[in-house]
């Protein structure tokens, strides 16, 4: 009986079949749990924003905010408290998410929505040093998102509303010729801890995300 005839070139392609599988299989080396994207709304959904005071009411405001937006590490921030153009300005969270404020020194604002943090100053400013206190607090400009894999410019840029991982990767300079251009992984941070988020190409991102691009093996 003869034996099957194979020529250099099949076992030189079956060995490329087997490299590339066993890379598929052993390639994503993440330990970040992969779980379904849960936000409801996108990081750029406004609404009307509101005054604290330090009793708990509060008034509307027409100066546009993001309602449910939670503040993060490198957010920037104007805050304003009525009628004291000395502790009105910007101030940016710190890379822990602390914010310093005068009078009350630090503030650990990180997971607060802007509402949040302006009940948590008023409340802070009296009685010890105003009677009932307005204060109000917008997000001026967002932590940037990030971008990284497979992309002409991998890098941080700054978040800007509505943005989709498509506009991110565009944004990062495009695609490579390696890229898996329909599946993608989004890394956040939630509830204190990091995840990743399966994405596709229309997936809203928010700040502070990482979009990952990944090489494709065929």
């Amino acid at each position: 009986m003869l034996a099957p005839f194979v020529t250099l070139g099949s076992v030189f392609r079956i060995g490329i079949a087997a490299a590339l599988l066993a890379l598929g299989a052993c390639g994503d080396r993440d330990p970040s749990p992969i779980v379904p994207d849960t936000s409801l709304s996108s990081a750029g959904d406004t609404s009307m924003m509101q005054l604290a005071s330090a009793d708990g009411t509060s008034t509307p405001n027409v100066r546009g905010s993001t309602a449910n937006y939670k503040l993060g590490p490198n957010d920037h921030t104007r805050i304003i408290v009525f009628g004291q153009p000395t502790l009105t300005g910007e101030y940016v969270l710190d890379g822990n998410g602390v914010l310093s404020f005068p009078l009350i020194g630090n503030v650990k604002a990180a997971g607060m929505t802007p509402m949040e943090l302006q009940h948590t100053i008023a409340s802070k400013l009296d009685p010890d040093y105003l009677r009932n206190p307005s204060v109000s607090v917008e997000v001026s400009t967002r932590r940037p998102f990030y971008v990284m894999g497979e992309v002409q410019k991998p890098g941080s840029y700054p978040f800007v509303t509505d943005m989709t991982v498509l506009n991110a990767i565009a944004t990062a300079g495009g695609n490579t010729y390696r890229a898996n251009m329909y599946n993608f992984y989004v890394k956040r941070l939630q509830n204190g801890r990091t995840v990743r988020i399966a994405a596709t190409q229309e997936t809203m991102l928010q700040p502070g995300d990482t979009v990952e691009v990944r090489e494709r093996y065929f």
